[in-house]
């Protein structure tokens, strides 16, 4: 693969919008539940930077107590558990679901705007799904692809780390190759973190838990089908 790249785009505003229309009928489903407080707090995103290098710069403790001041006479959220229960079985089936329009067989989905991947059986039952991560540059259209080759350890271009269990099913604008792996080590370490999972990060590919790679590894030979939806 050549240093040289094809200009690319930002997706931020297909994603941006993608996520958008998924958080609203989300809320919606729950909301009809009565799952959901109605003064509840939107949950806070952050969309980093594109890594294919190590970051060394400090990242925010995701354990950190809040700061914010609590008023001692406000009553707590009492939380039925039956709704709760209910709220996360909504929220598993939401996974389960795979996106429109996203082909039939035996095949692996994956979907740009919700950053997963399904594992789908010939009859369609959904073998798996989990929270990826793919590229942040709109360099990957929709479309249906056959794996092509595979390989158990790969090194990525420009310096920026190995990775195992690549499994490849298209191209790039520059001739680069387009698939899944694992998440890529750089100097011992690996460029992103689990918690990211579910935010585009990559400059093609879609990096995977390791655990989650080999299950693709194993459930995708060549030939495999992959469908991408927006």
């Amino acid at each position: 693969m050549g240093k040289h790249r094809a200009e690319v785009r930002p997706r931020y505003g297909r994603i941006a919008v993608l996520g958008s229309s998924l958080a609203v009928t989300l809320i919606a489903v729950l909301g009809g539940t009565g799952a959901l407080p109605q003064s509840a707090e939107p949950a806070r995103a952050s969309i980093s930077a594109d890594r294919d290098v190590a970051d060394t710069s400090p990242r925010p403790s995701y354990d950190e107590p809040s700061t914010t001041a609590i008023d001692p006479v406000t009553p707590s959220v009492e939380v039925d558990p039956a709704a709760a229960r209910e709220l996360a079985q909504v929220a598993r089936r939401a996974e389960k679901t795979l996106p429109a329009d996203s082909g039939e067989g035996r095949r692996v989905v994956f979907s740009e705007g919700r950053q997963r991947v399904w594992l789908v059986e010939e009859r369609g039952e959904v073998a798996m799904t989990y929270l990826v991560s793919g590229s942040i540059y709109d360099n990957l259209e929709p479309g249906t692809f056959e794996v092509y080759s595979r390989a158990e350890d790969a090194t990525g271009i420009d310096d920026s780390g190995t990775m195992k269990y690549f499994v490849r099913f298209t191209q790039g604008d520059t001739g680069a190759a387009i698939g899944f792996h694992d998440i890529p080590v750089l100097d011992g370490e690996r460029i992103q973190g689990f918690d990211e999972l579910g935010t585009p990060l990559s400059h093609g590919c879609i990096r995977q838990r390791r655990s989650d790679a080999i299950a693709l590894w194993d459930f995708a030979p060549l030939g495999t089908t992959v469908v991408v939806t927006v």
